[in-house]
């Protein structure tokens, strides 16, 4: 193990870096974090150090962010000074597209964010879904069915997020082709606290096509034709 300065570097590969110097990831797919979940990680940090070394770049005079956005956040909470990086030679194409895989394989992204994620991934990769679908390890279909979500209006994305609705919920919100429709339908959804299943249940029972209600005509038996007559 070859050391320099005292706590810069911890091997030739993982070094400790000033927390000043490194920025976050202007191409970073997750938007929201949980504020109570980054405060216990933090205190853990504080207990306990930092188990997995960030991934960073060089940009300028300091580094950049590839992976590891949570934790950095989590790292100034804890106020520490030095954090433990590995330095990558990567361009901006894979650094989108390495802190896009790492939240999807921690199930961190919520659906949109995912979607924006797999949106700008195609389009520094310069590629077509299916390449991008092999690349991140997702089937086509259901690559396909991420990008979709983002035809839902921002307003309608804001609210599923802010409901806590399911990926799910949303491609059911798709059918409706009304945008006043989807806004009152996510809003009795989360009124009445609609699992996927009766949203779709109900959905689908709005587009039904209506069938015509038939007028049941009752017997009678004519016993004077004068009535019939008059």
């Amino acid at each position: 193990m070859k050391l320099q300065r005292k706590g810069e570097f911890l091997s030739t590969r993982v070094q400790y870096i000033p927390l000043g110097r490194i920025r976050p990831n202007p191409q970073q797919p997750r938007h929201s974090f949980d504020e109570e979940g980054l405060a216990e990680l933090a205190a853990s940090i504080r207990s306990c150090g930092i188990l997995q070394p960030l991934t960073v770049r060089r940009a300028g005079e300091g580094y950049e962010l590839v992976a590891g956005e949570r934790r950095l956040r989590a790292c100034r909470l804890a106020k520490l000074e030095r954090i433990p990086a590995i330095i990558q030679d990567f361009d901006d194409s894979e650094t989108a597209a390495l802190g896009l895989l790492e939240n999807l394989q921690r199930a961190q992204l919520d659906a949109f964010d995912a979607a924006r994620g797999i949106r700008e991934v195609i389009r520094l990769w310069n590629c077509t879904q299916a390449e991008a679908a092999r690349r991140l390890g997702l089937s086509q279909p259901a690559l396909a069915n991420k990008l979709r979500l983002l035809t839902l209006t921002t307003a309608q994305q804001q609210l599923c997020t802010a409901a806590g609705l399911t990926e799910r919920h949303a491609r059911a919100l798709l059918k409706l082709p009304d945008e006043a429709e989807r806004l009152r339908v996510i809003s009795l959804i989360v009124q009445n606290e609609w699992t996927v299943a009766k949203t779709e249940q109900y959905i689908d029972a709005r587009l039904a096509p209506k069938v015509p209600q038939r007028r049941e005509l009752g017997t009678f038996v004519l016993r004077d034709v004068r009535v019939f007559l008059n």
